[in-house]
């Protein structure tokens, strides 16, 4: 059977990625540009200067790419792009990129949802690993707990009601003086404290046992500090972070854990940035070994955003015949299922 090439394309956020990759499964190449250093300066991503910064790169990428796959965009077999959800100035740039390269190649043109994107990481780095199983999908934007039903397929168990587990992250993070990006701030500042120093609350939604919410922990934790500050005293930034990282992790593996149980599922993954925090990573191992589930967790590399993910997810689309037009636009609210 014939091999069959993907170039995957991702620009949502601040992040401009490309990457080759081999049946949905092999990455032979994965380039990434961060502009994290820039974002820095700001606190926080800007989105004018993310879109920018993609215009500037995006060439030399996906080129890169290329040569270090050792293919030329003649032996492609299509071009897989991230669509949405995220800033719409940065997915127009990776959509218009793409757009021109499959005209000018002739090639197919297949629009990816980067939350989608995220559970295929998994795929790469596990290659045995195929639907249905439970997955976790914990990223800046997006706390979500799905059934993967079949390649692109998701029963939706629960989603955030408020803030996402990453927005949370670097609200704290931010709140406390650790800047941005605010997950690994937290994540290294709380290795120094103790989880159990202040009670922060834990969400439970009666009447949906599997959404999420973190504005309520948020919140916790500001009215805390400001607290301290108008009493004098004194706060311990690593007693913070790891009792609010300690809620997170609670509330993550609690709701993960209960589908497990209800749907009676032994194969559980992780997907998304905030996958790559250290505690969320141990505990769920901790917890999947006692309960006897089978856990996956893709790399840090493959966590965060990037173009093999949006290529093996393309892969699977391509696969079941789906194809976009050359009026592909970004849709910035884009959500699983397309909705």
């Amino acid at each position: 059977m014939k091999d069959v090439l993907i170039l995957g394309i991702e620009s949502s956020c601040d992040e401009t990625a490309a990457s080759v990759v081999k049946n949905g499964r092999m990455i032979l190449s994965d380039v990434i540009s961060s502009q994290i250093d820039i974002h820095t300066l700001y606190g926080g991503v800007v989105p004018e200067i993310a879109s920018r910064k993609h215009i500037e790169r995006i060439d030399y990428v996906i080129q890169k790419a290329l040569d270090d796959a050792d293919v030329t965009l003649e032996e492609i077999d299509a071009v897989a792009v991230t669509y949405g959800p995220g800033l719409v100035g940065a997915l127009l740039v990776g959509v218009a990129e793409a757009k021109a390269l499959a005209y000018a190649a002739k090639k197919p043109l297949v629009g990816v949802n980067h939350i989608e994107g995220h559970v295929a990481a998994n795929y790469l780095e596990y290659p045995d690993l195929e639907p249905p199983f439970l997955c976790e999908i914990v990223s800046g934007g997006h706390t979500h707990l799905v059934i993967v039903e079949d390649y692109g397929e998701f029963e939706i168990l629960g989603r955030t009601r408020d803030d996402a587990a990453g927005e949370a992250f670097d609200k704290v993070a931010r709140a406390i003086g650790l800047g941005y990006p605010g997950g690994p701030k937290v994540d290294r500042a709380a290795k120094e404290g103790d989880p159990s120093a202040i009670a922060f609350p834990r969400a439970h939604i009666e009447d949906a046992p599997y959404d999420f919410s973190f504005s309520g922990l948020k919140s916790a934790v500001l009215n805390y500090i400001n607290k301290c500050r108008m009493t004098g005293q004194e706060i311990s930034v690593p007693d913070v972070a790891a009792s609010f990282q300690q809620a997170v992790v609670d509330v993550l593996l609690e709701n993960a854990m209960r589908a497990a149980k209800d749907r009676k599922i032994k194969k559980l993954a992780l997907a998304g940035g905030v996958a790559s925090n250290s505690a969320i990573r141990a505990a769920f191992a901790e917890k999947c070994a006692r309960k006897n589930i089978e856990l996956f967790i893709p790399p840090l590399r493959l966590c965060t955003d990037n173009g093999a993910m949006i290529a093996a997810a393309g892969y699977y689309e391509y696969n079941k015949g789906i194809r976009h037009g050359l009026d592909l636009n970004a849709v910035p609210g884009l959500g699983l299922n397309g909705r």
